[in-house]
């Protein structure tokens, strides 16, 4: 397996594996995928799903079976996890850290290093840094579940030995993006923030290309 000190990440066109591509940023980043040349390939819960992703190889499966994530790894240079779960206030969540520990093992057997893994703020040590509203209310009260398990998915990242990025938006909304973002690790002086999912796309896809944040775990706000 390629490691980060074997080499940089060129910015030439990729063949990419993104899972949880029919999500809201899912979609946005297959789109500027396909817009900047790379290729791609979807994996996708049924036929169903993936029937308007133009221009884009589907492979159906779960996403927690590893037999099915070695199949769509097939010639892929490099991985974009966009997977998300709906609130769950009362239902444990575990599908992001099982789809990634399955994920990581194929990507081992498969020769794939690099790893672009979406979470959000709240994750990790960015707990405590997402606003009043989203620190005293809506993490508690409805995504207390969901960020167990960002926290156990980041975990299994962190630990996998691949070459990989964690991207933690800062709340996504659905606004026409900017062009940049603030990318930050210091969040002394940071509570709450949004980005638009457009923006978030655009910097996942960035990161094939460089090394910049690499074993890293950015926040991205406006």
């Amino acid at each position: 397996m390629n490691t980060a000190a074997d080499h940089d990440f060129p910015a030439a066109r990729s063949s990419l594996l993104v899972l949880g591509a029919t999500g809201g940023t899912g979609r946005l980043i297959v789109r500027q995928a396909l817009a900047r040349g790379h290729d791609v390939t979807a994996l996708v819960r049924s036929p169903e799903k993936g029937r308007d992703l133009d221009g884009v190889r589907t492979v159906i499966g779960d996403a927690r079976d590893e037999a099915v994530l070695r199949t769509a790894l097939e010639g892929r240079d490099a991985v974009v996890s966009a997977l998300g779960t709906p609130a769950s206030p009362f239902r444990e969540v575990t599908l992001l850290s099982a789809a990634t520990r399955a994920l990581v093992s194929a990507m081992k057997a498969q020769n794939v290093a690099r790893l672009v893994c979406i979470t959000g703020i709240g994750a990790g040590d960015s707990a405590g840094h997402g606003g009043f509203l989203f620190d005293r209310l809506i993490l508690p009260l409805l995504l207390r579940r969901v960020y167990a398990d960002k926290n156990r998915q980041e975990a299994i990242v962190r630990e996998s030995g691949l070459d990989w990025t964690l991207v933690r938006p800062a709340v996504l909304n659905d606004k026409p993006g900017r062009g940049e973002v603030r990318a930050l690790t210091d969040l002394s002086d940071h509570h709450g923030g949004t980005v638009s999912r457009e923006d978030v796309a655009r910097f996942v896809l960035d990161q094939l290309g460089t090394s910049a944040w690499l074993n890293r775990s950015p926040l991205i706000t406006w």
